[in-house]
């Protein structure tokens, strides 16, 4: 027998090829027709793989998420694994900015996500966070990262100097912040993530240290 003339369809090679479109274009440009048309297939050898469109946007949203490391949970300290895992979470909401209003949603059943905030959820119990606590402080979490990686603050503000004058007198270098887009955002999410571990320490010293006990006994 010959070779075929393209390679044999997957689920993986379908979630590649929608990733690739989602993140050069849109998540509106995703469809049967032009994932078939990307890939070299008829529009229906697709269904085979995913029944529909929803299905197959989890699976692209859950590969992203496969990116997120998340084996500092069980390893550091859970200040420390939180900072982490952040940081990683953040960089891959990042790098697929169209999928991050599919990700807000929540884990659903993709198996992914799951894994992930089982991670989470897991290091700070076994840390000695109270179930109820873990789970506020998983939500807060990725409310954070999502809402950081949803847009940038600074490229919101037009380029435009006269827009401000007059009106906004405190905003006068406002219209140089897209400028430096990368190093305010990513200033703004350390600066923001330092807040949220310090008073997640302080309420951690409340509720799971032994009184009297040094900091970092409940951690040992």
């Amino acid at each position: 027998m010959g070779r075929p003339r393209s390679p044999l369809l997957s689920r993986e090679r379908i979630v590649a090829a929608a990733l690739r479109i989602v993140d050069e274009e849109e998540l509106s440009a995703l469809s049967t027709r032009r994932l078939a048309a990307e890939l070299g297939v008829s529009g229906p050898s697709l269904y085979n793989h995913f029944r529909t469109m929803d299905e197959l946007v989890d699976a692209v949203a859950d590969s992203v998420l496969t990116q997120v490391d998340i084996s500092m949970f069980g390893r550091l300290a859970w200040r420390d694994a939180l900072r982490e895992w952040a940081r990683s979470y953040r960089a891959a909401l990042a790098a697929h900015p169209h999928l991050v209003p599919v990700l807000a949603r929540g884990p659903g059943r993709r198996p992914g996500a799951l894994r992930l905030a089982d991670a989470v959820f897991g290091g700070l119990v076994e840390a000695g966070w109270p179930r109820a606590h873990a789970t506020r402080i998983g939500a807060l979490m990725r409310y954070f990262i999502t809402g950081s990686a949803l847009g940038s603050f600074s490229s919101g503000f037009p380029a435009d100097a006269g827009v401000y004058a007059g009106a906004y007198p405190h905003l006068d270098q406002a219209h140089l912040l897209a400028r430096h887009r990368e190093e305010i955002d990513e200033g703004a999410f350390e600066t923001g993530l330092a807040a949220l571990l310090d008073g997640l320490e302080m309420q951690y010293a409340r509720l799971v240290r032994p009184a009297g006990g040094a900091p970092g006994d409940a951690d040992a």
